[in-house]
């Protein structure tokens, strides 16, 4: 096994926590050692959120320097864009397409950046970026609560983890009446990105 480095970031509200501790569950459930730590602001109001994901056969810390993570999941635009700096040359970006600008931005202090400017900040790092709307997806669903677990169904294309630990780990994390929704959120997540052609 190699070792893998996910960062996953985006605003509090989005089931961040929730997600991560679902990938590291699954990746323990491979038998892969695991090291998580999450970062938490104002999270409540809408601030940024973290979750620093390292896996692989011996892991001693937890955190991901600049540079180092494989893979970057961000479920809000600006938040994945500010974590650039911590993906590694040539790494994997996947991008929830929903903003929520923050009070300078909205208030013309700040300018939010737009999706070619977001792709060209990660093209530069040469990255593969695939943006994903996922709010559009699960709305279907009629669950937007749901859109985290819709994520972990695209970032699981990514990582060497069967399909039955993911859905083990969904089904031991949720309650028993929100599993069947949220297992084909999940799913829907997966072809998102298969369909993509992103492996």
């Amino acid at each position: 096994m190699q070792n893998t480095s996910v960062l996953m970031t985006g605003i509090g509200g989005q089931g961040i926590i929730l997600a991560s501790d679902i990938l590291a569950d699954t990746a323990l459930r491979m038998c892969w050692d695991v090291k998580k730590t999450d970062a938490i602001g104002m999270a409540q109001r809408g601030g940024s959120v973290v979750s620093h994901i390292r896996m692989g056969k011996t892991i001693y810390s937890p955190l991901i320097s600049e540079g180092g993570a494989d893979i970057l999941l961000g479920m809000e635009k600006l938040e994945a864009a500010r974590s650039h700096r911590f993906l590694i040359t040539g790494g994997k970006v996947l991008i929830n397409k929903y903003c929520s600008p923050p009070l300078s931005s909205s208030g013309n202090e700040v300018a939010y950046p737009g999706d070619d400017a977001i792709l060209s900040l990660f093209e530069q790092q040469g990255a593969e970026v695939f943006f994903i709307d996922g709010l559009e997806k699960v709305e279907k669903l009629g669950n937007t609560r749901t859109l985290n677990i819709f994520l972990l169904g695209a970032l699981s294309v990514l990582l060497p983890f069967s399909r039955e630990a993911w859905e083990e780990s969904i089904r031991s994390k949720l309650p028993f009446k929100i599993i069947d929704i949220n297992l084909e959120a999940f799913s829907l997540g997966r072809e998102a990105v298969e369909n993509a052609g992103i492996s």
